[in-house]
């Protein structure tokens, strides 16, 4: 009898299929892939180049940006960070929002991890943290699948995100990677300083998982209503039409303000929705990083 984690992973492959996998071949062929750590030259900055790489020492000397050239890495290393908390917890149980971060984070993994690239993983919640150092091969998918899997204990506390990000700093400091970060950013505010800081070191692709429900309010009458991080809960009139349109400026202001940190952050990031097929949702972040990249 097969294990879950095996399942999982399999129903993927199948619906995955080759589609992607020309995307994602590892070494240089890759849409995403880390910088390599070697140096090799110096050159004069043009616009399409990292502002990162510039060599602030040499422009000052010679009154002209140049930006330093590095030898890519032949393998990728890659983490998954991924949020547990309770938060993302809502929605079905087949469709919710944690199950569709697994199952991406575990197609993720198995699309990167192709041509002999590491791939590791961060599950974090305030009070919950698991760590999964980087390896390769189709063990290292299932054991990420399997702590996937597992269901987190449920704290009443809203999410760290800034806490979560530092760690996923301080587990990667010693090689640049690719790292992946899915989570719905709802939580604590003050996230935006550490993201833009593990941008500054690694590669950082940003995926934030959202439920419809969260964008538009259903019209289900008189409902009771829960917080998932805090706990508090109040009965809701969903059909009054003033709480709808008060609720959909608050979601249009959030929905705002996330887009503008991450800009600020400078990370690629991308929406799905729970409702969203996986694979066009793949499809559209590689061709996506895939134009940020050129």
């Amino acid at each position: 009898m097969t294990s879950a984690p095996d399942r999982l992973l399999r129903r993927l492959e199948w619906r995955l299929g080759r589609r992607l996998d020309g995307r994602l071949q590892g070494a240089h062929r890759t849409v995403w892939h880390g910088t390599g750590l070697d140096f090799t030259d110096l050159r004069a900055y043009t616009a399409e180049d990292d502002v990162r790489h510039i060599d602030w020492n040499v422009t000052a000397r010679l009154d002209e940006p140049h930006v330093r050239q590095y030898t890519e890495d032949r393998e990728l290393t890659a983490w998954l960070v991924v949020d547990r908390s309770a938060s993302m917890r809502f929605g079905p149980r087949e469709q919710g929002k944690d199950s569709v971060a697994a199952e991406l984070s575990v197609s993720l993994a198995r699309l990167v991890s192709q041509g002999g690239n590491r791939v590791g993983a961060i599950l974090f919640d305030n009070d919950t943290q698991r760590v999964i150092p980087p390896r390769g091969g189709r063990d290292q998918i299932l054991r990420i699948a399997a702590d996937l899997l597992k269901p987190f204990p449920q704290h009443r506390s809203t999410t760290d995100l800034a806490r979560m990000l530092h760690l996923a700093a301080a587990t990667t400091r010693k090689r640049r990677s690719l790292i992946f970060v899915v989570s719905d950013f709802i939580g604590d505010p003050g996230w935006e300083k550490p993201l833009a800081m593990l941008t500054h070191r690694h590669e950082v692709v940003v995926v934030r998982v959202v439920d419809p429900a969260e964008l538009e309010l259903p019209d289900l009458g008189v409902v009771l209503v829960e917080d998932a991080e805090t706990g508090e809960q109040m009965l809701v009139d969903t059909s009054d039409p003033l709480l709808r349109r008060r609720l959909a400026e608050e979601v249009d202001g959030r929905e705002l303000a996330v887009e503008t940190a991450m800009r600020r952050a400078g990370v690629a990031a991308h929406r799905i929705t729970t409702d969203q097929d996986l694979l066009d949702a793949l499809v559209s972040m590689t061709r996506a990083s895939g134009r940020v990249r050129r």
